[in-house]
């Protein structure tokens, strides 16, 4: 497993996103079990973890703090704060408060069963919220001991700018992949620019890109799937194109496409960090080697330049998850 640096802390060049083993993606394994494929990929090499409180709620944080309990200190363990209230989170003060942070922090640091955060994000940041005064709070945690590092999630670059001139952000925790790369744009030059890590969430874009899904795949329960529109049957069928570009190129090389997905985004960015979800043996051997695959010149401009010329069918917001009624739009 190779490495590389969020900020100044390093991690495997691939870490495990551990929300699906709690929700999002329809059934999910029993405790034991995942406990297993948590040990499992760190044992492969994995040393970068990933949850949040709102994942559950607060169900997958304390399944995360069981899992790596065993090696705690060996790893980076990152946890998420929502900017909205929780189930019995409620306070005067409002959650973005000193008092509502602190109070989350101390909560998810009890149910990971640790004493400190390698990197606390806030999990989305309101446009109308005050940037500048949740750093400032990051910033005392620091000096607390209780957090080593911070960062936010899907903000843009106006926000990062505010928070990164107050308390330095250690990493951008955003969507992106082959299939929303948004961010490429302003979010990650700047991340560059700024010296902040950037961990990529949902680099499968929630496991289209693996290409085992079609257009008759039927999804239930919990599962994003349901609502996210790339998944809707019409978009399945219009992005064939993109998953065809990414066959060819990953059959000649004798890989499949979510490693050959998971080398291009190591390929083009060494500060950013993808955390796939990996339910089974077979995926975490897969996504984690990819991190040993090293793409030509050629290969990658191959994929660039089909890029150039597809035109990507529906996406992932946080208003259509909300329409489950198990995840709240922030």
């Amino acid at each position: 497993m190779k490495h590389r640096k969020l900020g100044e802390l390093e991690v495997s060049s691939i870490g495990m996103g551990c929300m699906g083993f709690s929700h999002g993606y329809g059934e999910v394994p029993q405790e034991k079990e995942s406990i297993r494929l948590i040990h499992k990929a760190y044992d492969l090499g994995c040393s970068l973890f990933d949850t949040a409180e709102a994942y559950g709620p607060y169900i997958n944080e304390e399944l995360v703090g069981k899992a790596v309990k065993p090696f705690r200190d060996k790893i980076i363990l990152t946890t998420k704060f929502a900017p909205v209230f929780l189930d019995n989170q409620e306070i005067p003060e409002g959650k973005l408060s000193r008092k509502g942070i602190e109070n989350a922090l101390n909560d998810s640091l009890k149910r990971l069963q640790t004493d400190y955060i390698d990197i606390y994000y806030q999990h989305r940041v309101p446009e109308n919220s005050n940037v500048e005064e949740v750093a400032t709070i990051m910033g005392d945690f620091i000096k607390m001991g209780k957090i080593r590092g911070w960062g936010q999630s899907q903000s843009n670059i106006e926000q990062i700018k505010k928070a990164h001139n107050i308390t330095p952000l250690t990493a951008i925790q955003s969507e992106y992949s082959i299939m929303e790369r948004m961010f490429e744009k302003d979010v990650i030059p700047l991340c560059n620019e700024l010296n902040i890590g950037f961990v990529a969430f949902s680099p499968m874009a929630s496991g289209f890109l693996s290409g085992k899904y079609s257009k008759d795949t039927k999804y239930s329960g919990d599962d994003v799937r349901r609502v996210i529109t790339r998944f809707n049957p019409e978009n399945v069928e219009k992005n064939q194109e993109l998953l065809n570009l990414l066959k060819n190129i990953a059959d000649k090389k004798n890989i499949s496409t979510a490693q050959l997905c998971l080398a291009w985004m190591l390929h083009k960015y060494n500060f950013v960090v993808p955390i796939p979800g990996m339910r089974s043996d077979e995926r975490i051997l897969e996504n984690l080697s990819a991190s040993d695959i090293e793409l030509s010149k050629d290969e990658f401009n191959s994929i660039e330049d089909g890029l150039k010329n597809i035109i990507i069918y529906g996406n992932r917001t946080d208003e259509d998850i909300s329409k489950l009624g198990t995840v709240r739009s922030y």
